[in-house]
């Protein structure tokens, strides 16, 4: 369960990235964020995730004040979430195989739990047969496919994913979301921000619209 209640983030020089957001997302549900740039999406996903804290109010993660944990505590509430970036975050000195690993490796899993954790992630996105190659030698599409198998290698309970279809053209977007929407069949909590509003009004799932930092309706 993830909860805000009349959460603010404010910024150095006063901005006001969020303005007094309040809204629960149930275990299970999948949940759009939708907005324009800026709209504060980033923000509130790096506030689940504990990368940022809110100015005031409270966030909850499965029970956990994400605001008042301190930095040792941190990793253990990511145990429990993946999390796909804007920018992939990909290391392009390492193979397809030993991105996904990293996490594991970094957790101290051993090699062989590692190696067929990182290789069921990977048959899950199809890319299994490109586990030996470099990330560049990879579409767009399949770039992004690394990461969400990276971001579900620990088998999280949390799917946060900021824009996971922006740069990628409408047939590999739609792939994408129709991946997502398997996780989320099988219980995984998923929140995903978008700002493409045909994927809005495809989906089936509820919306969180973001303008200027509050929530509208």
């Amino acid at each position: 369960m993830i909860h805000f209640s009349q959460v603010i983030k404010r910024y150095a020089g006063g901005y006001e990235a969020l303005k007094n957001i309040s809204f629960e997302i149930e275990d299970g549900e999948m949940v759009l964020l939708s907005g324009h740039s800026g709209a504060g999406k980033s923000t509130l996903l790096n506030l689940i995730a504990g990368i940022e804290r809110p100015t005031s109010g409270t966030v909850l993660v499965n029970g956990q004040n994400v605001g008042a944990l301190n930095r040792a505590a941190i990793p253990y509430l990511r145990r429990n979430i993946g999390l796909i970036f804007q920018d992939h975050k990909l290391l392009f000195d390492r193979s397809v195989m030993n991105n996904v690993r990293l996490p594991l490796d970094i957790a101290g899993y051993s090699h062989q739990d590692a190696q067929k954790r990182a290789r069921a992630a990977l048959d899950r996105v199809g890319l299994l047969p490109k586990e030996k190659l470099n990330p560049i030698h990879l579409s767009g599409g399949e770039q992004q496919r690394l990461c969400i198998a990276r971001a579900i290698v620990h088998r999280p309970s949390i799917l946060l994913a900021d824009e996971p279809t922006g740069n990628l053209d409408h047939a590999y977007a739609e792939d994408i979301m129709d991946l997502f929407e398997s996780f989320n069949q099988v219980g995984v909590t998923v929140v995903l921000s978008t700002h493409d509003e045909g994927f809005l009004k495809q989906r089936p799932h509820r919306i969180l619209r973001l303008k200027q930092g509050g929530l509208s309706q």
